[in-house]
């Protein structure tokens, strides 16, 4: 077996939401009609999400047979298919709704942040840096949709975004949704969430509506005086003054 024992398996659940863990519910479309996004955006995520359980099961099936080299060939396509980047084509298939609420301490939960934080922060590069990141991210992920009332979901979120918006991933608007997750979720948050989704909203996404709202809830919010020195002069260049 490939040393690095890159088992995706055991992290099923934090692949994609679907939509009934995110609250979603597609409307009923008349007979004939074409399909919506929404719809082929689900049986996209089915599909991935089958594809990615007959890889593992075919894995786990070779493994109890004792043919060691045919499951290193599942485990290697299925470190592929995690590396492949994957689009959330619809944000609300895939970050849940901002009305959770980070209440209870889960040692599970916290288990679960501590191995995804361990993923995150190793200082290696290539090919074995995008494997850990990937690593971080489905532990973040079945940490939300396993735990959602954890008092870790906010960190969680918060951690997704920075993975999201980081070079390997630049799946921008997904970041800044995370983001807001972080503070809807625990209004008190110690991360710099706010200032984080207002950057993206003003200097990537160009929704300068949105990064104004944010800016003035970092003023409200926030603490730390770097953070609100930045809104408040960001602010003011917004609204034509220096």
């Amino acid at each position: 077996m490939h040393k690095r024992g890159f088992v995706f398996g055991l992290l099923l659940a934090a692949f994609g939401l679907s939509s009934v863990a995110c609250g979603q519910t597609p409307a009923a479309r008349p007979p004939g009609s074409p399909p919506s996004d929404i719809e082929m955006v689900e049986r996209l995520l089915a599909a991935r999400r089958e594809y990615q359980v007959s890889l593992e099961q075919l894995r786990a099936h070779y493994l109890s047979t004792g043919d060691v080299e045919r499951a290193h060939w599942a485990e290697e396509e299925l470190r592929q298919y995690h590396r492949n980047a994957r689009q959330a084509y619809s944000l609300p298939l895939d970050v849940p709704p901002p009305t959770l609420q980070a209440s209870y301490n889960i040692p599970e939960a916290n288990e679960l942040y501590r191995r995804g934080m361990e993923y995150k922060g190793k200082s290696t590069w290539g090919s074995d840096y995008l494997d850990n990141q990937i690593r971080a991210e489905l532990l973040f992920q079945q940490l939300i949709t396993s735990y959602p009332q954890s008092d870790k979901i906010d960190d969680a979120a918060f951690q997704l975004g920075d993975i999201y918006e980081s070079k390997n991933y630049k799946q921008y608007r997904r970041a800044a949704q995370y983001y807001e997750r972080c503070f809807q979720w625990n209004t008190n948050t110690q991360f710099d969430a706010r200032m984080r989704a207002a950057r993206l909203y003003d200097k990537v996404l160009l929704e300068r509506g949105r990064a104004v709202e944010l800016y003035k809830d970092v003023l409200t919010h926030d603490t730390d005086p770097k953070w609100i020195a930045e809104a408040r002069a960001r602010l003011a260049e917004l609204s034509g003054g220096k």
